[in-house]
């Protein structure tokens, strides 16, 4: 699936929350969205998660 039909789809789902549950439900469908995403990089060896919490003056070289 393309990244413009999974962005299509969270809008949809964003609008539907957010028409329905108001501004509340928009953000907890946002936030879990964000974790999600976060969650599926990780699955997918996208993401590392040291990548997440460190620091910028802690880099590699």
């Amino acid at each position: 699936m393309s990244m413009a039909v999974v962005g299509m789809i969270a809008g949809i789902a964003l609008g539907f929350a957010g028409y329905f549950g108001g501004f509340g439900a928009f953000l907890l469908v946002a936030a879990l969205g964000a974790i999600g995403f976060v969650v599926g990089r990780f699955l997918e060896g996208d993401l590392d998660l040291g990548d997440l919490f460190r620091s910028r003056d802690d880099r590699r070289r």
